[in-house]
């Protein structure tokens, strides 16, 4: 399983953040567990300086805007 946080105040493009990454993971049949990290200090202490962040089993993986979603399958399948 896949510990996935998403970093951001809740915004639209967190929440659809969070939609592709329950997409990707349903699609390439992998569990995960996914954190929203609303904040500002916990945000900041994990080096985001633009919303959304995605970390993917404590590695940041992406900060600002919508991910890539073929650079999001691929953080989940690694």
């Amino acid at each position: 399983m896949k510990t996935i946080k998403v970093y951001g105040p809740g915004c639209k493009r967190c929440d659809a953040t969070e939609a592709m990454i329950r997409e990707a993971a349903t699609s390439l049949s992998i569990e995960v567990e996914i954190e929203k990290i609303t904040d500002p200090r916990s945000i900041a202490m994990a080096g985001v300086m633009s919303t959304p962040g995605i970390s993917v089993d404590g590695k940041l993986v992406h900060a600002g805007g919508l991910p890539d979603a073929v650079k999001l399958e691929g953080w989940l399948a690694t």
